[in-house]
């Protein structure tokens, strides 16, 4: 073999022995994101939903750690009895039977029964229930304290109804007379000018032109009075053409 030909021969040999270490070369990936973890937040709402599932040890960890955080947490108070004491001692023995209807549940039955919605759990083993989420209509609940007494009827009236008078009808309107000639009183005539817009207002028309007819005698020279005098003839016309 010639020297140029073993030169050549060396470079491809080179050349496939770094093909195999190129194929070896690890490729990177890049990291796997790690799930996000949202913190449950506990409630009394949280307590309520898994007392309805009857889960009570869910619910005593909930109640537990409401209390942890406020000792005087009223609602979380009435859920831990609702679980630890004894239902007969916390409700009374007295009871009376109630048939569940369509839509009931235990949280509005102990609402209406009980004044409060959170006692629910005490109803529910007052009653044997396990789990008061599985309320069925048609089951008959032993309700704690007296049966609500039914609403009495009104009494009824024992007088006849009077019947309603019929009013008389008004007088048809008629022309004013002329009154009589008055010595000038502008006192009087203001008077009889409240008299006569309070009568017009009333709907009486002929008395309001009555006064304030005087009241333009007593003071001819009221432009006020003038203006209402003239706006209650004007009234009396249409009231007139109407009848």
């Amino acid at each position: 073999m010639s020297p140029r030909s073993m030169t050549r021969f060396a470079a491809i040999s080179s050349m496939l022995l770094a093909l195999p270490l190129a194929g070896c070369t690890p490729v990177s990936q890049p990291p796997h994101p790690q799930p996000v973890v949202v913190p449950r937040i506990v409630s009394i709402d949280t307590a309520v939903g898994l007392l309805e599932k009857g889960d009570e040890e869910g619910a005593r960890k909930d109640i537990q750690q409401l209390l942890s955080r406020d000792p005087t947490d009223a609602a979380a108070r009435v859920l831990l009895e609702s679980l630890d004491d004894d239902p007969v001692e916390l409700l009374g023995p007295k009871s009376f039977a109630y048939t569940v209807q369509a839509d009931e549940t235990l949280l509005g039955l102990a609402e209406r029964f009980l004044g409060n919605r959170l006692k629910f759990y005490q109803l529910a083993r007052y009653n044997s229930i396990k789990v008061p989420a599985a309320l069925a209509a048609g089951t008959v609940l032993r309700i704690p304290g007296e049966p609500p007494r039914p609403a009495a009827a009104p009494p009824r009236s024992t007088t006849t109804p009077r019947r309603p008078r019929r009013r008389a009808p008004e007088p048809q309107t008629t022309a004013p007379t002329p009154a009589p000639a008055l010595a000038a009183n502008p006192a009087e005539a203001r008077r009889l000018r409240v008299l006569g817009l309070s009568a017009l207002n009333q709907g009486k028309v002929d008395r309001a032109v009555t006064l304030l007819g005087r009241a333009a005698q007593l003071d001819p020279d009221n432009a006020l009075i003038k203006r209402d005098l003239a706006r209650a003839e004007r009234i009396a016309r249409t009231v007139k053409a109407q009848q």
